[in-house]
């Protein structure tokens, strides 16, 4: 219940309102509501203000103000969602909107949303990367091209490395990405992007000779870590292999962790960086053996955690892998759907595999994530979820009608799935439970 004196009345386009400033103040600090209601918002007024007219449609300021009110997101027929979003944009509540549509993303209780279908393969290019944001955006490369769709699902303005392949992309915020390419780095092989218009901020080059990462090297693999750090896996040719490290705010190169040349590295699949010990884990996948590899850049040290020759049937080669550091474990997903688990402060123990999927089915594009104590595994057409202690099989995300998936994110509340067919994106979201 609201006082007189916190009673707050507003006109939105010739209609009026009436509230309260307990009810204004869940929209939050950088909202549009916080800044009219601060003291300094006309400090040349002498009298208060008993009216504030905001020149919008009211019937969209209506389904948004009872938003506020009650925790819950009601839209009539008679509202486009699309423009209420944009309103909720305006009013600086996106936030709040989001999290009324939708909860935690939660693999269990996942729900397949409209597909993004209104692009094409360019020059018959078919996508095979999507890297989700932490607001739900998602990108996806495309050849020389990287499309870039907002939380609303609508595309925004292409971003083209000219008469280059790209070869990742990496969020590091909200609104920009790193993307490499196989343009040398000297020459700008990568550079920071504005997701939101596709300008370029700044190119990444060389600029330590004494480093070891020749100039004329190319980066690869991506991974955004703290402190305004990201790190890529480089290569030159048959030389001068390692994971190279910049900063984020600079441009500069920190350094550069050449591969030992016993180890017979070469481009890495996968970086994860791991914020509980400061580290880096590599992935390397390639015709002869499999590498997971742990770089620790404080001292340049290299742990080699597993090595697997591919002198066995391929259904039992290594795919892809991932550090869970809840439970100091590392994750290794075989060709055939099989998981594997080893613990990743005693790797002398080897790994033990469970959880086969299909050993006659032929596989495409197997990948893993982890995701908010859940582990994700994708194997044809469709993703795995496995919850608990002993990461048992709890529920499968599948859609049959787009062919096996090429790539998935998650970020955002969102699950993204780049299918193989017909180019769709699947856009996989979490129900908020209602509120009783």
């Amino acid at each position: 219940m609201g006082t007189p004196k916190d009673k707050v009345k507003f006109n939105v386009g010739g209609r009026i309102f009436e509230t309260t400033a307990t009810t204004l103040a869940i929209a939050g600090e950088n909202s549009l509501f916080r800044a009219m209601l601060d003291e300094k918002w006309n400090v040349h007024s002498n009298s208060a203000i008993t009216e504030y007219f905001i020149d919008r449609d009211p019937d969209y300021f209506a389904v948004l103000l009872n938003l506020l009110r009650t925790g819950e997101l009601y839209i009539p027929p008679k509202i486009d969602k699309y423009l209420l979003y944009r309103e909720a944009e305006y009013y600086g509540i996106l936030d709040h909107v989001r999290l009324a549509k939708w909860g935690p993303f939660d693999g269990n209780r996942a729900q397949l949303a409209q597909p993004i279908t209104d692009w094409s393969a360019a020059n018959g290019t078919l996508a095979y990367t999507i890297r989700a944001s932490p607001s739900g955006w998602c990108c996806l490369a495309q050849g020389s091209v990287v499309r870039v769709y907002d939380w609303m699902l609508e595309e925004h303005p292409l971003i083209h490395i000219a008469h280059h392949q790209v070869r990742d992309i990496c969020w590091v915020d909200d609104k920009h990405i790193v993307i490499s390419s196989d343009k040398r780095l000297a020459n700008g092989g990568m550079s920071l992007f504005n997701a939101s218009t596709g300008e370029s901020r700044c190119k990444f080059q060389v600029t330590d000779k004494s480093s070891g990462l020749a100039p004329f090297s190319t980066a690869s693999t991506l991974d955004f870590g703290s402190d305004c750090k990201f790190f890529s896996s480089c290569e030159n040719g048959n030389e001068h292999h390692g994971i190279g490290n910049w900063d984020l705010v600079t441009g500069k190169l920190i350094n550069f962790h050449c591969s030992p040349p016993h180890l017979s590295l070469k481009k890495a699949s996968r970086l994860q960086w791991l914020p509980g010990t400061n580290c880096l884990m590599a992935f390397y996948l390639d015709c002869a053996k499999v590498d997971i590899i742990l770089f620790d850049f404080r001292d340049n040290t290299t742990v080699r955690l597993l090595t697997e020759k591919h002198d066995r049937p391929c259904d039992r080669t290594i795919q892809d892998a991932i550090v869970i550091e809840e439970s100091s474990s590392i994750c290794a997903l075989r060709w055939n759907g099989a998981l594997g688990f080893m613990d990743l402060r005693s790797t002398a123990r080897g790994v033990n595999w469970r959880n086969t999927e299909d050993p006659f089915a032929s596989p495409y594009f197997p990948k893993l994530a982890y995701h908010e104590g859940q582990l994700f595994s994708s194997f044809n057409n469709r993703i795995s979820v496995h919850s608990g202690s002993d990461w048992l099989r709890t529920s499968q995300l599948r859609h049959s009608d787009f062919g096996a998936i090429h790539d998935y994110s998650i970020g955002g509340n969102r699950l993204f799935s780049l299918q193989s067919t017909g180019n769709i994106i699947n856009v996989w979201e979490t129900p908020r439970p209602p509120i009783i």
